[in-house]
């Protein structure tokens, strides 16, 4: 068997990510739960409790079929309901987790499963990876934003004082469960915002990838089960290749960070107002634009990264914001590291590079543009 063949038989099946080149969890691609018992098993064998944290919009779509599904592995099994929502992503509410998980006498042999979207997965892989100083946890995420990205690479975190996952750790999952199925109870707007991330993928590491996904735009919007598994899978496969080679954000895996410098300052500046994935979006459009300031790539490659944006259902133009209070959110970014402003833009369409000479004037200018083009 060559390795395309190969490729091709275990496309949307399975994925092993490793760490130190040893296997460190699965990710498997389903479109429904009726495996999440058997793949659940292994991890289980010493629990005596399993606990399903969520929120309060998935829980009332998943969270007993869920229960049901996990019944077979004859545990309790507690469910856990989170307010939805980045504003609730705060350490009172992983307090009131460690709260929960204290009282039903959880230990360090039972588990967590994070099921819901990008928050409830930070959320209770921060609580797994602090409660008791480690308990298991597993990824069950049902938003297009956490299939593709936040679910892979063991990113834990809550927001401190409005700014974006300021608290958090390194802790990796012991299995992703893909239920694509979970992405078509996604409004509209919600699905958008995490194709926002797919299409960070293609733009900063795979040329082919980024076109295929302006091939099937139609496919894509209407939620094709088969595309949409492909889509899943190809996202992860780009994070994988990147967090295996840079686990904790030494270096490479700084470029997933492509749009996210200016596109977390808008969130911040809008009160939350804005889906992450649609701030990504905005904030990739100013990137691409200094690309093309920088003599990186040419206007034309900028205007089509601006535009493709817009098929998709994501915004290119931002509603008024006070542009010296994104850049005031730019400064004090986490990412900021050693007084200068890493900031990642495109060699080209399928490459990112770092780059630390961006200046204030530079985002000044783009943030304006974003602006302009709402008149």
């Amino acid at each position: 068997m060559n390795n395309k063949q190969e490729t091709e038989q275990n496309m949307c099946d399975r994925l092993v990510v490793n760490f130190a080149k040893k296997p460190c969890y699965e990710i498997v691609y389903r479109d429904s739960f009726k495996d999440l018992a058997k793949e659940v098993e292994p991890f289980v064998k010493d629990a005596e409790r399993i606990c399903v944290i969520t929120d309060t919009v998935v829980a009332p779509l998943y969270a007993e079929e869920v229960k049901k599904a996990l019944s077979k592995l004859k545990k309790e099994v507690d469910i856990y309901e989170i307010q939805a929502g980045e504003s609730h992503k705060n350490l009172d509410s992983i307090a009131e987790i460690y709260r929960f998980l204290t009282e039903k006498h959880y230990t360090r042999k039972d588990i967590l499963l994070a099921l819901g979207g990008g928050v409830v997965g930070d959320m209770t892989g921060f609580a797994a990876a602090t409660y008791l100083r480690g308990i298991d946890f597993i990824q069950i995420p049902t938003t297009l934003l956490a299939q593709v990205d936040s679910s892979i690479g063991g990113k834990t975190g809550v927001d401190l004082d409005g700014y974006k996952n300021m608290v958090g750790a390194f802790y990796m999952p012991k299995l992703v469960y893909e239920n694509v199925a979970t992405l078509k109870s996604l409004d509209d707007r919600q699905f958008a915002s995490g194709f926002a991330e797919a299409m960070k993928h293609g733009l900063i590491k795979d040329a082919k990838y980024y076109s295929w996904m302006l091939d099937n735009i139609y496919e894509i919007n209407d939620r094709e089960t088969d595309v949409l598994k492909e889509l899943v899978y190809r996202s992860n496969l780009i994070k994988k290749a990147v967090v295996e080679k840079d686990p904790t954000e030494q270096g490479d895996r700084v470029l997933l960070n492509f749009g996210h410098t200016i596109g977390h300052a808008i969130e911040k500046a809008a009160g939350f107002s804005l889906l992450h994935g649609e701030c990504v979006a905005l904030g990739c459009v100013a990137a691409a634009q200094i690309s093309f300031m920088h003599e990186l790539i040419s206007k034309d490659e900028y205007l089509e990264v601006r535009d493709m944006f817009v098929p998709f259902g994501l915004p290119i133009s931002l509603d008024y914001i006070d542009p010296e209070e994104i850049l005031k959110n730019v400064k004090s970014d986490k990412k900021n590291g050693s007084g200068s402003l890493r900031f990642i833009l495109l060699n080209k369409i399928g490459k990112a590079v770092v780059d630390t000479s961006v200046s204030e004037e530079d985002m000044r200018y783009v943030i304006k543009e974003l602006l302009l083009m709402n008149d």
